[in-house]
């Protein structure tokens, strides 16, 4: 039996956690009801300055609680928002009040910008949130690669390369060992997941529960692997596979460099 190098995530084995990814949060209602209600209760608290604000000041001021819903990165509930503080401006901020007749252009153009703002706040929050999780990804394989480059020891490497996935991948833990698992479930250069000859869409589905190889190369030869233990329910998209694949493959470098390894097979 080879080395083995074994990680638990941050809850352990029989945790689980609302946040995970791909599973709705608690505060997922009060999200909903923040997007529907908060524009109806700003629109109907301005009434009284109605006739004293211009019409683009009040849109201005359900403009803040469109941008608020949409930083929390939930698109739809911004469009909600977005269509919520519409219906209310022309309610109970434009001429003849009480009604959703629109009876100036200039109430239909602020209406529809109003409209505008969630997607475009949405979209925003969106790419942030993209470009950090891509930072995070490359600092990741970074630091494993820099472990490697170091001339540390493949042990160390591997043992580094598990705590990374573990973070990477959200998962419950992670096993390196120079032997096969023997597990269905494997991923392939590509970073698609295959149990036999069937694709698995992670994206969808989550890693398989009963766990995954996540083979070591170097070299042209498999050194080891890395056994994934998944979270429950938790998707993981093909790119961050496809990240993994690139840590395991410094590992495999790491052990290809030193001269008494022997790979399991070519």
């Amino acid at each position: 039996m080879g080395p083995v190098v074994a990680l638990r995530g941050p809850d352990g084995p029989e945790s689980s956690s609302d946040a995970s990814p791909g599973r709705p949060g608690r505060g997922t209602g009060l999200l909903w009801l923040a997007a529907v209600g908060a524009p109806v209760v700003v629109a109907a608290a301005l009434i009284p300055w109605r006739d004293r604000l211009a019409a683009a000041d009040n849109a201005l001021i359900l403009v803040v609680v469109i941008v608020a819903v949409a930083t929390t990165g939930h698109r739809w509930a911004a469009a909600v928002c977005a269509l919520s503080a519409a219906l209310s401006f022309d309610f109970f901020l434009t001429r003849p009040y009480g009604s959703f007749r629109i009876t100036r252009t200039s109430d239909l153009v602020t209406e529809l910008l109003l409209l505008a703002v969630g997607e475009l706040a949405a979209r925003g929050r969106t790419h942030r949130e993209a470009a950090g999780e891509g930072r995070r990804h490359l600092s990741a394989l970074h630091t494993v690669t820099e472990l490697a480059a170091t001339g540390r020891g493949a042990d160390q490497v591997a043992a580094e390369a598990s705590r990374q996935l573990v973070a990477l991948l959200a998962l419950r833990g992670c096993r390196f060992t120079r032997d096969d698992p023997g597990l269905a479930a494997r991923v392939l250069p590509d970073g698609e997941v295959q149990i036999g000859a069937v694709a698995w869409s992670t994206g969808d589905l989550g890693l398989p529960h009963r766990g995954v190889d996540l083979p070591v190369r170097g070299a042209g030869a498999v050194w080891g692997h890395f056994e994934l233990v998944p979270e429950p329910g938790t998707r993981v998209p093909r790119e961050l596979l496809v990240v993994a694949v690139a840590i395991a493959d410094q590992v495999g470098a790491a052990l290809a460099a030193e001269p008494d390894r022997v790979p399991r097979r070519r």
